[in-house]
């Protein structure tokens, strides 16, 4: 049997199919990123403490089940691959638990609700984790030339960010034309419907993309080297710190938005207008990625230029309104989320590199298990900012929809849109300085590893 060749180009259809995956996660991951605190404060009428709370627990949760899931996808062997079949079986399966998590019962009792809550967000998690963790992973296995994987993630990231377009534009009108006035049942509808994308897109990808990097077969390891091998590989050390950075800044600010645009500028349907405005600057910061790879020729580094350019464009855009400044409101949105996706296709183009250099380090190639961990810490940056947020804001006596807040409740949400973001974006792009992985030392591992095969 001839050895298939891991440095070959990937079919433009493959790229394509992988991107869809990731419209498929934000249809379901950002929806409930943007809209899922305000869904359980507004509509089901939880209180700001108990989504705190939640927020909290479900990332001891998430501890649990992350190097579960990520290190059963690692040990799993089908005729499709490691991967691949946990798209196929676990996307119809989420797509289902995200409708019954926007089903909301506000007539019920304050405990009820609370369970109802905590069950099926649990349940979505751990769904979740069984697509995102194995999707995730399987650009290691498409390829392993670095300037592909550069690509895959473009891909990737010019996707997510029309999607995520799409979704910030079309959910608000599509809530109240779906529920007739009625938010209950508008944002059931909607989840239902995202539900379906969710599942679609991630039947495509498995439909359309092959694995090719073959893994050694060998004995099972214990836990503590899975452990001990992730503690030796720095890179991969420093693309967790940016995958926790990135969940707390990235979901502090998503969670905050709506109420910034209803509560502080007086009008929700600002909202679309801003989403509109970001759209193609989010499509364009995306496919100047492999550019600005081109320049630096490493990873990390790009990855810190977009993230001090989003982190200075967002501290602009506290000095202006899109009610009397829109120009200037709107020219340093669009600048801030073209260093964004530039900076989200960076992030994530890190991640494969290190399987390789984790391998070469320590003899250990454990993809899945370190994809895990990623999701791990994005996820709990998101689950830290967005209690750290619903717990200031009802600290400050938020009141659910309330014409007018008081002016802790305001001032709270304008920095969580603005400042804060944009303070940590650049502290951000001061600790990506240090990842050293460079495309040449990267080339150079790959050819060891493969004298090493031979």
């Amino acid at each position: 049997m001839n050895k298939i060749d891991t440095q070959a180009k990937v079919p433009f259809l493959s790229k394509l199919a992988y991107g869809m995956g990731d419209v498929g996660c934000n249809f379901s991951w950002m929806f409930v990123g943007v809209f899922l605190m305000k869904f359980y404060t507004d509509v089901f009428g939880i209180s700001m403490t108990a989504v705190a709370t939640l927020m909290l627990i479900s990332r001891i949760w998430d501890a649990v089940n992350d190097p579960i899931i990520g290190a059963l996808s690692d040990k799993t062997r089908t005729r499709w691959g490691r991967f691949r079949p946990w798209l196929l079986i676990g996307a119809p399966i989420t797509g289902i638990i995200l409708a019954l998590t926007f089903w909301a019962h506000p007539d019920w009792n304050d405990t009820n609700k609370v369970i109802y809550m905590s069950i099926t967000y649990g349940i979505l998690v751990l769904c979740y984790t069984c697509v995102n963790i194995p999707y995730g992973t399987l650009c290691s296995a498409m390829t392993q030339n670095i300037d592909e994987r550069a690509q895959i993630n473009t891909s990737r990231s010019v996707s997510a960010m029309a999607a995520i377009g799409v979704i910030t534009i079309i959910t608000v009108p599509l809530i109240n034309y779906m529920g007739g006035g009625d938010a209950k049942q508008g944002y059931l509808l909607v989840a239902i419907i995202y539900g379906a994308i969710f599942a679609g897109c991630h039947i495509f990808c498995f439909a359309n993309t092959k694995e090719i990097v073959e893994v050694p077969t060998t004995q099972k390891r214990p836990l503590k080297d899975e452990i001990l091998s992730i503690l030796q590989n720095k890179p991969y050390l420093l693309a967790l710190l940016g995958q926790i950075l990135f969940g707390f800044i990235l979901y502090g600010r998503h969670a905050v938005s709506l109420y910034y645009f209803q509560y502080v500028e007086g009008n929700e349907a600002l909202f679309a207008t801003y989403s509109l405005v970001i759209i193609i600057p989010s499509i364009i910061g995306a496919a100047c990625f492999p550019y600005v790879f081109n320049l630096t020729s490493n990873k990390g580094w790009a990855a810190s230029v977009f993230s001090f350019g989003m982190g200075v464009s967002m501290i602009g855009m506290y000095f202006f309104s899109p009610n009397t400044d829109a120009v200037m409101f709107y020219v340093f949105s669009a600048i801030a989320q073209f260093f964004f996706s530039g900076f989200n296709t960076a992030i994530y183009a890190i991640i494969p590199d290190c399987v390789e250099y984790g391998q070469w380090k320590t003899g250990i190639r454990n993809e899945g298990f370190q994809y895990a961990f990623i999701s791990l810490g994005n996820k709990f940056g998101m689950a830290v900012a967005t209690s750290i947020l619903a717990a200031a804001l009802g600290y400050a006596e938020y009141v659910p929809n309330a014409k007018e807040q008081n002016e802790c409740v305001l001032a709270i949400m304008k920095h969580a849109f603005t400042t804060i973001p944009g303070v940590l974006w650049i502290l951000t792009a001061g600790a990506l300085l240090f990842y050293r992985l460079n495309k040449t030392q990267y080339n150079k591992i790959v050819a060891e590893l493969k004298n090493r095969e031979s």
